[in-house]
């Protein structure tokens, strides 16, 4: 089993699997107008990371799902990453996870049974960091490998942090770097640095914690997690939502070490392009580098804070303690005739 490569086994890879999003919008498209349910305070409609529920009184219930192919060749780092990556939906709307389920498909006549053992493994380890349990799960037999979780949590309604509800005014703040699709299509090519792919695995296995917190501060608008279509495709989801613009600093966004090693090679996934090809119209100031990582698709990737200024000694202590560093990376403007400007890129 230790020669088996998961990712030789799928297509796609982590969030990358992700439908493009001008595919996604005609997929979500109703011919009818949807049922309004009161109690949902959080739906589609505005491509946030998880469903609220309102139960009554402050109290609310948060629902995600999120799936994939391996975007790593061990079973049980990529348990792993797939559960973080699950999880940290909770935390970017503020909340703080409950239980989870598991959903498996495995290619049993390609795959021995003891490898998706070890992924379920890997997820038990991360809902015991989380603090929840791995409540039981579905599974079936499936052309390739997949797994991830479905995800309840808890939040006071004063703590609901969406996506649509930015300000003008506002620093971003991104908690991680970025760069792990990249860093993961080297790795399927065989050309990836040991320990660049290590400080990638390290990144993708960790908690977005801190979003539970940054929930109490009402100084903090907006959050969102960076995924599949990049920190350019969600920053323009938080600024449609938020009738805002945003500019962005390119040199002070947060890259994986060594990762102009790769982009000066032209290594990328392919949903690089898929991203951009999505959004072109929409950003201004792109260049060869930045197009590359800022249409990263990232798989568990940091959390998106949007914040008032006067917040900004409450947040960076919180995220100091939480061991982050502290990137700010641009701010939002009033609305322009572009949604990101990207300086210095």
């Amino acid at each position: 089993m230790s020669e088996i490569r998961l990712t030789q086994f799928s297509h796609g890879a982590g969030c990358g699997c992700k439908i493009a999003p001008s595919v996604l919008e005609t997929i979500l498209h109703a011919s009818s107008a949807p049922r309004k349910d009161p109690r949902l305070l959080v739906g589609n409609e505005t491509k946030d990371d998880a469903a609220v529920f309102d139960l009554g009184g402050d109290q609310c219930i948060i629902s995600t799902t999120d799936f994939f192919m391996p975007i790593v060749d061990d079973a049980t780092d990529f348990g792993r990453i797939a559960s973080v990556n699950a999880i940290s939906d909770v935390y970017a709307m503020g909340g703080k996870p409950l239980m989870a389920i598991a959903i498996l498909g495995w290619p049993i006549s390609k795959l021995p049974p003891e490898l998706a053992q070890r992924v379920l493994e890997g997820s038990r380890q991360v809902c015991a960091e989380a603090g929840i349990p791995l409540a039981g799960g579905h599974s079936i037999d499936s052309p390739e490998p997949i797994f991830g979780l479905a995800v309840t949590g808890g939040i006071r309604k004063p703590n609901i942090k969406r996506n649509d509800t930015a300000r003008a005014g506002n620093w971003l703040y991104l908690t991680k770097p970025i760069g792990v699709g990249i860093v993961t299509t080297a790795q399927k090519r065989g050309i990836a640095a040991p320990a660049d792919l290590q400080e990638a695995v390290k990144l993708m296995t960790t908690l977005n914690k801190v979003g539970a917190e940054l929930g109490s501060l009402p100084e903090v608008t907006a959050m969102t997690d960076i995924t599949g279509f990049g920190l350019l495709g969600h920053l323009i989801e938080v600024c449609e939502g938020s009738g805002v613009s945003a500019e962005i600093n390119y040199p002070d966004v947060p890259l994986l070490s060594n990762l102009r090693f790769y982009t000066g090679q032209m290594i990328y996934p392919d949903n690089t392009m898929r991203n951009w090809s999505s959004y072109q119209s929409r950003v201004e100031g792109i260049g060869s580098e930045s197009l590359l990582t800022l249409c990263d698709p990232q798989t568990s990737g940091g959390l998106l804070i949007c914040a008032d200024a006067s917040g900004s000694e409450a947040i960076e202590e919180i995220l100091s303690r939480h061991g982050l560093p502290i990137h700010r990376i641009g701010k939002l403007v009033p609305r322009t005739e572009k949604s990101v400007i990207v300086k210095g890129g």
